[in-house]
């Protein structure tokens, strides 16, 4: 077994790895071994991270944003060709199946590609004449030092999801990745400054607690993006404004997929499985409660998934032809495991159970077997809470308005799926339904680039959702600019507001 390696922080252009202080152990999660030593940072290097990101950016800021946008072509040019590498630093301390993490990147890459418009996406508006020989145009300009604190579950995806929008519009920015899957991030800002990005643009600091807290206190630090579950996003949205910074904050989630009785059974069963059991249930889009309509439509749909549920394919990530690998920490498996084990107590059907699942060789790794239930009430831990694991439930309604009603009254509203033939239906079911993502026919409607990704109630916290144009919005704000030249002003003094 090779010692674990030290994983530092990146500040200014530089890889920092300081000697003593707390620290936290990084794994490999299909072996269950340590790989790395990660320096959790204190306060002070948080700032000296911000103090970085401060100094850079008064140059930074006034670069052309063709010139910015020339870097971020050339980081996609580099993520195309080395996406085999990042996914590979992704499945090792995440986890996920080695396909999986190469469809991680390209969803990054993608909003990278968006961001490379940042010239076309800057244009503000022009009126002429808003008053007698006076002018009025807007734009848009950097907010400063900007930070962004992202979860385990995609750790090239999300910070790819803020970062490139956030210095394409001019800022510079402080990444807080997850502590339990910290590479990639490197990777990331190894790549950046081989685009041509000036040292300072963006920093990378590791850490907890301590450290989210110093980003959310510091007073030059101007806006934060979280990621992550309802409970700390809460927090982080609350602290954030508290200090006057702009938050948005991207909570947690209980996706639901509704199947009426006319939908291609096949077609659904085909997509509660990728939805429900692809990268362990480790996704904040995942498909974990099925609604099925009627009684024939449960039967059917519980006898085409309970096969395939036990015939799952887990190993390691990189493994060939998994379809799941292990899940991120032992801690948040046996999180996962006292979830179906409340299931069972409180009376739901256990139909497949993973709880004993293991595999050959790596009898230490995080690994947990699909679980699926049936039976299952709403007013069960199993569906109210989010559980970001390999278990699908499954929930009998007996009609389409109750199953509306079902998925509206939940406290989440991140993503939502309806499977129909019923072109009246679906057009029905996207109006009424109280979700901020909606698939019909799709089991993950996450949006592409050029739109933007967010749910609503307790998925979202904050005006602004992610990526898209909203990023655009929200790394920005808007200055208006009223002219009038000197041979407008020829009779003298004037005391009132300009108006035609």
């Amino acid at each position: 077994m090779l010692a674990p390696v030290v994983i530092p922080h990146y500040i200014a252009g530089e890889r920092h790895s300081p000697e003593g202080g707390r620290s936290t152990a990084v794994y490999n999660p299909a072996t269950g071994e340590q790989s790395g030593r990660l320096p959790l940072a204190t306060p002070a290097q948080v700032d000296a991270a911000v103090q970085a990101a401060r100094a850079a950016f008064p140059a930074w800021s006034v670069t052309p944003p063709l010139k910015r946008a020339r870097v971020l072509f050339k980081l996609r040019e580099i993520l195309e060709q080395r996406a085999d590498e990042l996914a590979a630093a992704i499945t090792a301390e995440h986890g996920k199946t080695h396909s999986d993490a190469l469809g991680e990147v390209q969803r990054g890459i993608e909003v990278v590609e968006f961001a490379c418009g940042i010239p076309q996406l800057l244009k503000g508006e022009v009126t002429e004449n808003v008053g007698s020989a006076v002018d009025s145009h807007s734009l848009r300009q950097p907010l400063g030092v900007v930070a962004g604190i992202t979860p385990f579950n995609f750790p090239a995806m999300v910070p790819l999801w803020m970062f490139p929008i956030a210095i394409a519009c001019g800022n510079c920015f402080v990444l807080k990745p997850s502590e339990r899957d910290p590479s990639p991030s490197l990777l990331l800002a190894d790549w950046l400054a081989e685009a041509g990005l000036p040292p300072g643009v963006f920093n990378v600091v590791h850490g907890d607690k301590e450290a989210v807290d110093a980003i959310l206190a510091h007073p030059d630090i101007a806006a934060v993006s979280f990621v992550g579950s309802t409970p700390i996003a809460r927090y982080i949205y609350a602290t954030g404004c508290a200090a006057g910074k702009r938050v948005q904050a991207l909570g947690g989630a209980k996706n639901h997929m509704v199947v009426l009785p006319d939908a291609d059974l096949d077609q659904a069963a085909d997509a509660l499985m990728g939805a429900g059991y692809g990268s362990a249930g480790e996704r904040c889009m995942a498909i974990s409660v099925a609604v099925a309509v009627g009684d024939d439509t449960a039967d059917k749909l519980i006898a085409k998934l309970a096969p395939r549920v036990a015939a799952l394919k887990i190993g390691r990530g990189d493994a060939p032809d998994m379809d799941m690998g292990p899940l991120i920490t032992a801690a948040h498996r046996d999180k996962v495991r006292g979830y179906v084990d409340t299931g069972v107590a409180e009376g739901a059907q256990l139909v497949v159970d993973g709880r004993g699942h293991t595999v050959a060789g790596c009898e230490d790794g995080f690994f947990l077997g699909g679980c699926l239930f049936d039976h299952v009430r709403p007013d069960m831990r199993i569906y109210r809470e989010e559980i970001f694991g390999p278990v699908l439930s499954l929930m009998r309604v007996a009609s389409y308005d109750e199953a509306v009603g079902l998925v509206n009254a939940h406290e989440y509203g991140n993503g939502v799926a309806l499977f129909t033939r019923d072109g009246d239906a679906a057009r029905d079911f996207a109006q009424r339904i109280q979700i901020g993502m909606v698939g019909i026919n799709v089991p993950i409607p996450v949006p592409m680039a050029f739109h933007s990704f967010g749910g609503w109630k307790a998925s979202l916290f904050g005006d602004h959702h992610v990526y898209g144009p909203e990023g655009v919005r929200f790394y920005t704000r808007l200055k208006t600019v009223t002219t009038r030249w000197p041979t407008s002003i020829r009779a003298g003094a004037q005391f009132v507001m300009p108006h035609t």
